[in-house]
């Protein structure tokens, strides 16, 4: 008899301070847009049409390092353990590896509650025989899952971030939050995550300004939820998408920029924009192989083993916490 699915809060923002921290952010000198305004309904569908264009390369040459190196993950992996997928979104990464791996439960960790419900529901029916749990929580908070560590049974988890999700978050905060992770998993619990990897910058370019624009609606989409949240006024067509890669910071940077003098409502507030000038919606790390395994390291992290494609354009990497192989 199948598990039915069960959905847990964690931390998450108050509507209040959500919606303050994005005004404070807009109210910058260098204006900013917290990347999970992205990821609204409309948001993730165009970032789930993104994955499929010929120039944004991260979403299949990390399934193919996964296909290719599937079974020797897989056999150094815990048994009987607990698949914690964070940033679920429709599970489709994860439902791959549990046909392969003897997980007994899946916890899908999302922000959309609602899509993450109908990834459970769908989860469950595939595989009856694993117990299916979701937690809310917002990944830009300091990560809390007290139901992977609090469960009546003793899973061992596997936490797996695809996608170099990592590199959305300033390295600092990407060093937390892997502490964070390490914290999770106690001594023989794992960690696979997948990183995108410095390559040329037309390249890069390419994959976060595609020939067809998706890439362009989908930033632009985010003042939508901006105006949706605050009560703003911005007009989407009057900002032009941009993407460049900083060779010093290793970082793709997307903007969105004024395309003429506009003051635009901000609910209680009001900005000027000139003809130029930018909000920062998204900042991605690129990591060399060295130096995210230092920052492993750096987190807590013991064994550290890399895959990866032929030409080196993306990794991912299986570690254990420091010590529990000792």
């Amino acid at each position: 008899m199948p598990f039915s699915p069960q959905v847990h809060i964690e931390a998450l923002e108050d509507p209040d301070a959500n919606a303050a921290s994005l005004l404070a952010g807009l109210l910058q000198p260098q204006a900013r847009i917290c990347p999970k305004h992205l990821y609204d309904a409309q948001g993730c569908a165009l970032y789930g049409a993104i994955c499929t264009l010929d120039e944004y390369y991260p979403t299949r040459t990390e399934a193919a390092i996964f296909a290719r190196h599937r079974r020797d993950i897989a056999a150094r992996l815990p048994r009987n353990c607990q698949w914690v997928d964070l940033g679920c979104g429709d599970g489709a990464k994860a439902f791959d590896w549990l046909e392969h791996v003897a997980a007994t439960r899946y916890v899908g960790v999302d922000i959309a509650e609602d899509w993450l419900r109908d990834t459970l529901e769908r989860g469950a029916k595939r595989f009856p025989d694993v117990e299916f749990v979701g937690i809310v929580t917002d990944f830009t908070r300091p990560l809390s899952l007290s139901h992977v560590r609090d469960s009546a049974h003793d899973y061992t988890p596997v936490l797996f971030y695809p996608g170099s999700s990592i590199g959305n978050f300033e390295p600092d905060e990407a060093l937390a939050l892997l502490k964070a992770m390490r914290q999770h998993l106690g001594r023989d619990g794992r960690l696979l995550i997948g990183v995108d990897a410095p390559k040329a910058v037309a390249t890069l370019e390419a994959a976060y300004d595609d020939a067809l624009g998706v890439t362009a609606a989908f930033n632009r989409n985010a003042l939508r939820a901006v105006n949706r949240t605050l009560g703003a006024s911005f007009e989407p067509a009057t900002f032009a998408h941009r993407a460049v890669f900083d060779p010093e910071r290793s970082r793709i940077e997307m903007h969105l920029v004024a395309l003429h003098a506009q003051t635009v409502r901000l609910g209680v507030a009001q900005r000027r924009f000139e003809a130029g000038e930018t909000i920062v919606t998204e900042h991605s790390y690129k990591y060399t192989p060295e130096r995210f395994a230092e920052l492993l390291s750096q987190a807590g992290f013991g064994q550290i083993d890399r895959f990866t494609d032929e030409r080196g354009w993306f990794n991912v990497f299986l570690a254990a916490p420091a010590g529990a192989l000792e």
